[in-house]
């Protein structure tokens, strides 16, 4: 019932701010483009760097979804805007980031508190399951000792409760592989990336 009347409080915030369903498309696809865009994430320092854009991506599709705009519309503006559109990149980003707003709405994270600390880059609180209570990190699906030049890329990362991210190990399992190959073939992962994930399997 929280949860309900925390979506209605925002519904009614962005109607009386003056917000009609597209401007608010449009202010959410031009906020995932800028998190998303491969010239800017190219530009990352440090590691980890890009993790805290996972999460605000996520708020924002999120809101996009209280005022009915499905979230595939969104990510296909967004690619418009970041010159991404039809190519194997924004597939990937698309997948991605739907499959991270499933993640969020499985964890409870799409709540009060939890979207506000989505859209400040931090990570929200697990509310449902049996990771309750545990933050919602940003993890890699590649792990990262593995391939460091996937580092800084959105389409690498998930969330994961913080339980199962201090304890994964850097392994090399059957979906990493495959994706890792997904990559590859759509050259977006170096050769030397793809040799050193077929070394770690």
């Amino acid at each position: 019932m929280g949860f309900l009347l925390s979506l209605l409080g925002l519904v009614l915030v962005l109607s009386c701010e003056g917000f009609s369903a597209s401007d608010v498309l449009e202010k959410s696809a031009t906020a995932v483009a800028a998190q998303t865009d491969p010239a800017k994430l190219a530009t990352l320092k440090g590691k980890r760097a890009a993790n805290p854009r996972v999460q605000r991506c996520v708020y924002w599709l999120a809101t996009a979804e209280v005022v009915g705009i499905k979230p595939k519309e969104v990510l296909n503006r967004a690619s418009q805007i970041n010159g991404t559109k039809g190519t194997p990149y924004a597939e990937f980003i698309e997948q991605g980031l739907l499959r991270n707003l499933k993640i969020a709405h499985e964890l409870g994270l799409i709540n009060e508190l939890g979207m506000e600390e989505m859209r400040r880059g931090k990570s929200a609180t697990i509310t449902l399951g049996p990771y309750a209570g545990q933050e919602a990190t940003v993890d890699h699906v590649i792990p990262l000792s593995v391939c460091p030049e996937l580092d800084n890329q959105v389409l690498n990362l998930e969330l994961l409760p913080a339980s199962l991210n201090s304890s994964k190990r850097d392994k090399v399992g059957e979906r990493q592989f495959a994706f890792a190959k997904e990559l590859y073939d759509a050259k977006l992962l170096s050769k030397e990336g793809w040799e050193a994930v077929i070394k770690a399997k």
